[in-house]
């Protein structure tokens, strides 16, 4: 399989680069934090080592699967965009066969290592988040709807309810108001990152909202769900009860510096650096919630 794509690379170990460049891994470390503060809410602080190993390399390996999966379906999008052309597959780098083949493998050792090694339910759901990447997302809502990133964020929340399922083996409510969370988070931070290359988006005729409603809509829409995102952030407080202080705190100070960049973006909808910021400060914001979860979790019993 990797052989027969050294005619397009210099090196064997630019062949290795172009597997790994298939996975897109930069949108992975995210999936993992949420993972993991998922799996120390579930065990109050206390998760064996080897679990949360395995399950965050379980969970790798499935975004992996998934994003090259992702990588075969848009190539042609990929070689139209300046931004993506240079993408394993559209510089022919990759064969989209041998692309295809690739991520079956990572998707079976996904499940494998899930069901051997942790438990079957958070093999199913990491498979689950797969299939609705790509049937759900990737095939059906990203080409057709202004609210692909709406529905389609589901995909993109099911890590935390993998990492809930690896300690508990079921999934609570604190584990659903998670995958919410989350659910809600992304729609802000994905507009934001839209609103910054709509250009390409609109070149290759994918009808994300501010190609199709504009930026005025977008600004609009991502001060509402950034709002409705604080305010959710605090269930765990009340009434979940899952969650105490040190993650309130959190909680309060990042929310309200979240809500600052979104109505700044909502008074400069047409400023590239505002959005830019917002998308930043999004993933931020994301990272040092799910380390408040943890720290607070680790102080649980204290």
């Amino acid at each position: 399989m990797i052989g027969s794509s050294l005619s397009r690379n210099e090196n064997f170990g630019q062949v290795i680069q172009s597997y790994y460049l298939l996975t897109k891994p930069r949108i992975i470390p995210l999936l993992l934090i949420t993972t993991a503060a998922s799996m120390f809410m579930a065990g109050e602080g206390h998760v064996d080592a080897f679990l949360l190993i395995v399950t965050l390399l379980g969970g790798t390996l499935a975004a992996a699967s998934a994003q090259t999966f992702n990588c075969v379906y848009d190539q042609d999008i990929d070689y139209d965009m300046k931004r993506t052309r240079s993408r394993p597959i559209p510089s022919g780098k990759v064969r989209s066969s041998h692309a295809i083949i690739f991520g079956i493998v990572l998707g079976i050792m996904s499940f494998s290592l899930l069901a051997i090694w942790v438990n079957l339910l958070s093999a199913l759901l990491a498979m689950m988040g797969i299939i609705f990447y790509m049937l759900i997302y990737t095939h059906w809502l990203k080409r057709h709807t202004t609210q692909n990133i709406v529905i389609g964020g589901a995909a993109g929340a099911i890590p935390p309810l993998v990492g809930w399922a690896a300690v508990t083996g079921d999934l609570s409510w604190s584990a659903w108001a998670i995958f919410t969370l989350i659910f809600l988070w992304t729609p802000p931070h994905f507009w934001a990152l839209a609103l910054m290359i709509s250009d390409d988006y609109a070149e290759v005729g994918v009808p994300m909202l501010p190609v199709v409603e504009g930026t005025q809509e977008t600004v609009k829409q991502i001060w509402i769900y950034t709002l409705i995102t604080v305010v959710f952030s605090l269930v765990f407080i009340y009434p979940l009860h899952s969650l105490g202080l040190i993650y309130l705190l959190f909680a309060l100070i990042l929310g309200s510096l979240f809500t600052v960049k979104a109505w700044r973006l909502y008074k400069n909808p047409e400023d590239k650096q505002v959005a830019k910021s917002m998308f930043k400060y999004s993933i931020l914001y994301m990272m040092l919630l799910c380390t408040g979860i943890v720290l607070d979790s680790l102080t649980h019993n204290l």
